[in-house]
């Protein structure tokens, strides 16, 4: 019983070691910020990326092997890793020309 009970209080701690590291990525006015976000490598990242654009936006990256659309004045959340260091490119596909930044992980 003393085992169980133990087992019991050891739970929260467990659960909070697995949470991944949260970091967020901005979208205003066709741009991503920061344009350079940095993680550190062999960690999971939770990428929260909030859209506050009127207009949606898809974070895009091949070297990621991600891609999702963020509704316009919406979040959504992009896991990440662990990584290798590293740059990694991402894009907004929908705003190329200005959409961009990149992940180092180090």
């Amino acid at each position: 019983m003393k085992r169980f009970a133990l087992a019991l209080l050891l739970l929260p701690a467990i659960g909070m070691a697995a949470d991944p590291l949260e970091l967020g990525l901005t979208i205003k006015d066709h741009q991503f910020s920061p344009a350079e976000l940095k993680m550190p490598a062999g960690t999971k990242v939770k990428l929260v990326v909030s859209n506050l654009d009127s207009t949606p936006e898809e974070f895009e990256s091949h070297q990621l092997n991600r891609e999702k659309v963020i509704a316009g004045n919406a979040k959504s959340a992009i896991y990440l890793g662990p990584l290798t260091p590293g740059r990694y490119a991402f894009i907004g596909e929908f705003h190329e020309n200005t959409a961009r930044g990149v992940i180092v992980v180090e």
